[in-house]
């Protein structure tokens, strides 16, 4: 386990505002800004349902200093939607957009990880509406904070900027191996250009 955590049994419900209410009939997943074709892409509900399917066996670490181990997650993978909307070749973040204007952001390598994952299922179940229902990011070799509930696009990006929690004082990466919690022990580099 990454230094500091521990391990939990249950799935504690942890979150900034109140639980959006899911909408079927105007969702929609949107992936914008620097986009190769420079287009904006989007799918209805049904349309990202249908979209190719895969399973991430994963970690999940919280910065608040738990962990859960072995989850098998199943949704899209960032992969799949960097395959059908690819970005810019000058990109190098996005900015991952959720309900009430809550943003995260990634670097792009981060995002195109191998287990990233737009997970709309945890172990078998569909997630809850208190675990991001319909559509929860996760990117398991990060903090928990990078991948937030109720997903509603991508926003390609050619310069960092801080997302939500980065704007409040969390660290700009948040690798938990590497213990990366909080914006001051941010090395050269590790944040945006001022």
């Amino acid at each position: 386990m990454p230094p500091g955590q521990k391990l939990r049994r249950g799935w504690p419900v942890l979150h900034y505002g109140p639980v959006p209410r899911f909408k079927p009939d105007t969702w929609s997943f949107q992936v914008f800004g620097a986009t190769a074709d420079g287009e904006k892409h989007s799918w209805d509900h049904a349309a990202f349902s249908a979209l190719p399917r895969a399973e991430v066996h994963a970690d999940f670490h919280c910065v608040t200093r738990f962990s859960m181990l072995d989850n098998e997650w199943g949704g899209v993978l960032a992969a799949t939607i960097l395959e059908l909307a690819p970005p810019a070749p000058e990109v190098t973040h996005v900015m991952v957009w959720a309900e009430l204007g809550y943003g995260s952001n990634l670097r792009l390598s981060d995002f195109a990880a191998a287990t990233t994952i737009f997970a709309t299922h945890r172990n078998g179940e569909p997630l809850t509406a208190e675990h991001g229902f319909p559509v929860r990011l996760v990117v398991p070799h990060l903090y928990a904070w990078k991948g937030p509930k109720w997903v509603r696009g991508v926003e390609y990006l050619t310069a960092d900027r801080r997302g939500f929690w980065e704007e409040r004082g969390y660290h700009n990466i948040g690798d938990p191996w590497r213990e990366q919690r909080y914006s001051y022990q941010e090395g050269e580099g590790e944040g945006p250009a001022l």
